[in-house]
């Protein structure tokens, strides 16, 4: 899984832009993918960087009606997880408290109450199970 992070953060924007629209979407032609690409760069350009995504493991297509649908190859939320292992080492020195001190100082004014309470329980929760 983290080597799955890491090749998630070495990719160009333009390949984050598309794993992004297919992890939103779920699925994807390349035609999809190009009209929700910003500044989209030619349909060829499209099918080329989908291409070298699935080269790379990240995406893995099938074929229906005659065109390639594209899919992640791995769960968003697995991926996630594991680049999210990768900042927590990388620019917390692996403290989760940090962590979660950063992502509260950067948040704090778009956090309702019901996610507050939602988050001590989760704290409550990581206690008692001794985590």
């Amino acid at each position: 899984m983290r080597q799955e992070a890491s090749r998630l953060l070495n990719l160009s924007r333009r390949e984050r832009q598309i794993i992004d629209i297919i992890y939103r979407r779920g699925r994807a032609s390349a035609a999809e993918v190009a009209a929700e690409l910003p500044e989209a760069p030619s349909y060829s350009s499209v099918r080329t960087l989908l291409s070298i995504l699935e080269r790379k493991g990240h995406l893995r297509h099938i074929e229906e009606r005659g065109r390639y649908i594209y899919l992640p190859t791995q769960a968003r939320g697995s991926v996630g997880r594991a680049a999210l292992r990768r900042v927590l080492q990388t620019f917390y020195g692996g403290s989760v408290e940090k962590a979660v001190a950063a992502l509260l100082d950067i948040s704090q004014s778009r956090l309702s109450p019901e996610e507050m309470r939602r988050l001590a329980r989760l704290v409550e929760e990581a206690r008692k199970e001794g985590r």
